[in-house]
C-alpha cells in the first residue's frame, strides 16, 4: 500500500528509537497498531457497504426484470427461440390469460381382480405330489 522497503523500514525504527526513547517506544508501537486497526476495520467497514449496494442494485435490477417478464405474455417468436413449435393456435385468451381448456387426466385401467386359488384339493393329492416331487431317501449304511 505504502510501498516501503525494509531498508526504510529499519531506518524509520531508528529514529522513533532515538526521538521517542527506548522507555515510551512500545507504548507507541502499541497506539499505532490500535489506529491502525481501527483504520483497517472502517475500510472494510466501507467496502461491504459499497458492495451491499452494488448487490441491492443488481437485485433491484433483477427484480424489475422479472416482473416485466411476468407482466408481458410470451410472443410466438420467444416460444420458436424456446424451440416450441407445436402449439396450439392462441394459447391465450382476449385478457392474457391462459384459456382453461377443460382437460381432464387420463383414467388408468383398473386393476383385474384376481381370482382366489381352490382350498378343495384334498391333502391325500397334495402329500401324492410332494413325494414325487421330493428325491427319495438313502441310508448310507
Amino acid at each position: 500500500m505504502f510501498d516501503i522497503a525494509w531498508s526504510e523500514l529499519f531506518v524509520i525504527m531508528i529514529v522513533a528509537l532515538v526521538v521517542v526513547g527506548p522507555k515510551d517506544l512500545p507504548k507507541l508501537m502499541r497506539t499505532a497498531g490500535q489506529w491502525a486497526g481501527r483504520a483497517r476495520a472502517m475500510a472494510d467497514q466501507f467496502r461491504r457497504s459499497f458492495d451491499d449496494m452494488a448487490r441491492q442494485a443488481e437485485l433491484d435490477e433483477l427484480r424489475n426484470e422479472v416482473n416485466r417478464l411476468k407482466n408481458t405474455p410470451m410472443t410466438d417468436i420467444d416460444y420458436e427461440s424456446f424451440g416450441i413449435t407445436d402449439l396450439p393456435a392462441k394459447p391465450f385468451d382476449s385478457s392474457g390469460q391462459v384459456e382453461d381448456v377443460g382437460a381432464a387426466p387420463p383414467k388408468l385401467d383398473e386393476p383385474k381382480a384376481v381370482p382366489a386359488p381352490e382350498t378343495s384339493v384334498s391333502s391325500s393329492v397334495v402329500q401324492e405330489e410332494a413325494k414325487l416331487e421330493s428325491p427319495p431317501i438313502r441310508n448310507a449304511g
